[in-house]
């Protein structure tokens, strides 16, 4: 394993150990106190971030390395035109290790592509964010002791929520789970994991837009909040951002074992009542996140490649299942943005020619 860019990167067994160490650093902290001593982590975030950014620093802290970098674009090389897989190379002569949050999708990716140092991702646009669904994973076994046979409701930004797709692609895997995906139909889940995750693998599902009728039936509510930042018309975001709030009036017919997860930053989809029912676990997921981040970054380093020069970083090359006769049509992807970037798809179902972006996951149309 080199990096993380992806949930599907980790097999259930790898997600369960880094589960396990994370359980181990709980009880024992001072045994990791100094697993990182003399590493440092770069924090590369294009994007506004309070708990991501800073979780990862604390888990870096706690165990005793470094860190450096930046919490706002504006003040790195982009500025002047730099591309990411520039500013990868540069950072990876620098850090051990990378953790970057962009605004463009496929971001990530191409860091990784092009850097000796293992590059996390932290959140790319609308696309994906691992570290997290590693945090609601662990609140999930905490709360619940197992995956198996929970049914799922995600309630709210389904479309642009890169939290619910990912999560939605780890849960998956575990036998039984069943899903119900509660959103206005503009903020529906994306196609691609509704066929190639959910109906590819013959996962029970059901699409609704009434939180209140869906309630009875949930062993986990996982809100979202509607994220202005993703939508290009504006006045569409102000008809759908209070499309769903939830308060302790609507618990009332929720099972008494639920639990209400929320990646956060909420604004008003959970009311602040909600935070005194027992079954609202989204600051728990703040606090395993940091644990399950300190488990990941232990991992990524004890098999990151030591002591590679900086002449050693060279692009790695990328297939193009389509042979070159696509563009990709996602204005937020990075093969938009960056100097010179090969098109790059994958073929995802030969028998009805499916492709989909490396970069982005964007079908062609």
């Amino acid at each position: 394993m080199r990096g993380l860019i992806d949930i599907s990167e980790l097999t259930i067994e790898e997600i369960e150990a880094l589960m396990n160490t994370a359980e181990d650093i709980i009880e024992n902290p001072q045994k990791y106190s100094e697993s990182c001593k003399g590493k440092k982590l770069a924090t590369l975030f294009f994007e506004p971030s309070t708990r991501t950014r800073l979780s990862f620093e604390a888990a870096m802290h706690e165990l005793g390395g470094s860190v450096i970098g930046f919490s706002d674009g504006s003040n790195s090389s982009a500025v002047k035109g730099e591309s990411i897989a520039d500013t990868a190379r540069v950072v990876g002569c620098y850090a051990d290790i990378i953790a970057m949050r962009h605004f463009i999708e496929g971001a990530p990716f191409v860091a990784d592509r092009n850097c000796v140092v293992p590059v996390i991702n932290a959140g790319d646009g609308g696309h994906n964010h691992p570290t997290q669904t590693l945090a609601d994973l662990l609140t999930i076994r905490r709360k619940k002791g197992d995956f198996s046979h929970l049914t799922v409701g995600f309630c709210g930004d389904l479309k642009y929520g890169r939290t619910v797709h990912s999560l939605c692609t780890a849960l998956s895997r575990y036998k039984g789970v069943k899903f119900v995906f509660i959103a206005p139909k503009e903020l529906r889940i994306p196609s691609y994991l509704v066929y190639e995750v959910l109906e590819k693998n013959g996962i029970e599902y059901v699409e609704c837009d009434n939180l209140e009728e869906a309630m009875p039936t949930l062993d986990i509510l996982y809100m979202t909040r509607v994220q202005g930042e993703r939508f290009e018309d504006k006045a569409e975001y102000e008809r759908l951002k209070d499309s769903y709030i939830l308060t302790a009036e609507k618990l009332a017919n929720a099972k008494s074992d639920m639990i209400v997860m929320h990646p956060l930053p909420r604004v008003n989809e959970i009311s602040v009542e909600v935070d005194y029912d027992s079954r609202a676990c989204y600051f728990k997921q703040v606090l395993n996140g940091k644990y399950m981040r300190m488990a990941l970054i232990l991992k990524l380093l004890s098999e990151a490649k030591q002591g590679i020069s900086a002449d050693a970083v060279r692009p790695k090359p990328i297939s193009d299942d389509a042979d070159g006769k696509h563009i990709c049509q996602n204005p937020k992807c990075i093969t938009h943005t960056e100097q010179e970037l090969p098109q790059a798809f994958k073929c995802v179902d030969k028998s009805k020619n499916i492709l989909r972006c490396k970069y982005c996951e964007a079908r062609v149309k």
